[in-house]
């Protein structure tokens, strides 16, 4: 006999807020790109400063030959988040995104999720916002050029969060595929920026203040040479992210004042595993806190060892929970049971039939 679909209407308690690519691309151009990486960056910084405050752990990581796919949890005491997160290089060649990621965010007073959300462009969207306010606090004063290598999907988001955090309208790029350049270069163009193409890393890196170095191949690689680097640099590694995956040559670190996110889980995936397990390295709430220097001086070279970590992508999750609090940009999907009686899912079950 056939089942007649079910006329039970779920209550309201088994809804939760879900932000499609859709819905997140419309949210974002509601405010404005710069606006809204901006808004987001404030977020992260009231994160780090109280950065005690966070369960912190490093994220769940299942490598293949291929790639990596990874969970990143932490929760402070009223709310719990999670994102699920790939990365897997060779995916560009079919076709596919290199990085796809979606995320929760949860009650901790009850266990019920808040938000579902979309991550792909969001996390695109916090890594930059987390790069520039970084900048901030390290990058040399008046810094006006910064030399992007790795043109890739990462690329204009970094460029417009450069912008709007640290003022910075001039690029120099380079890429060993010319096609991401070119495609970088007319998105950058279309966006107001001052842009030079560069035939060499050596090229770009002529006059750059900051330097952000963000390839894909998931291997030991020698992005920047120690020769490359200059007094007063600030270094934005945001490409060395996983076991067995880096950009820099060793003895830009020996050189250079690290400053890195969680140590735990920096020293595993970052740059620094090339480096001693206890070679010093500072961690960025303390700077943001005030609680240690960050750049001291114009000679320095300061260097973010950046692999993300889950508190960025909590405060990503709470600034969307937060714009879309008046219903719009979201749908609500049916994805919690909920029994008229706790005790009784079966009973919910055969009473749909």
């Amino acid at each position: 006999m056939a089942v007649k679909p079910s006329t039970l209407k779920p209550s309201a308690l088994a809804y939760v807020p879900f932000v499609s690519v859709e819905n997140m691309m419309k949210l974002v151009h509601a405010h404005g790109v710069e606006a809204f990486i901006t808004g987001l960056a404030a977020v992260i910084e009231e994160d780090f400063k109280r950065w005690p405050e966070f369960d912190k752990t490093p994220r769940v990581a299942s490598h293949s030959r291929d790639g990596v796919i990874e969970l990143m949890p932490t929760a402070d005491a009223e709310n719990y988040g999670f994102k699920y997160v790939n990365g897997h290089p060779k995916n560009m060649r079919e076709g596919y995104q290199t990085v796809t990621a979606f995320g929760v965010l949860s009650s901790v007073a009850n266990g019920y999720p808040i938000l579902l959300t979309e991550m792909t462009l969001l996390t695109a969207l916090r890594t930059a916002a987390t790069s520039a306010l970084v900048g901030k606090y390290l990058a040399p004063k008046g810094a006006e050029v910064m030399a992007m290598i790795g043109n890739g999907a990462q690329c204009e988001f970094q460029a417009m969060a450069f912008r709007a955090l640290c003022g910075i309208n001039r690029l120099r790029l380079y890429d060993v595929d010319p096609a991401a350049t070119d495609k970088a270069e007319r998105n950058l163009l279309a966006q107001g920026f001052e842009v030079v193409r560069c035939t060499s890393p050596e090229a770009a890196v002529e006059g750059a203040q900051v330097i952000t170095t963000c390839t894909a191949d998931k291997q030991y690689a020698t992005i920047l040479t120690d020769n490359m680097v200059g007094a007063g640099v600030h270094i934005n590694a945001i490409g060395g992210d996983c076991p067995g995956k880096t950009e820099l040559h060793r003895d830009i670190l020996l050189r250079s004042d690290i400053f890195v996110e969680y140590p735990e889980q920096t020293r595993i995936e970052g740059e620094i595993q090339q480096l001693e397990p206890d070679h010093p390295v500072t961690e960025l709430w303390q700077v943001m806190r005030g609680e240690v220097a960050g750049r001291r001086d114009a000679k320095q070279i300061t260097l973010f060892d950046s692999v993300g970590f889950a508190i960025e992508d909590f405060s990503a999750l709470c600034y969307v929970h937060g714009l879309i609090a008046d219903g719009q940009f979201c749908e609500m999907l049916d994805l919690l049971a909920d029994p008229d009686d706790p005790r009784d899912l079966f009973g919910m079950l055969t009473r749909a039939a």
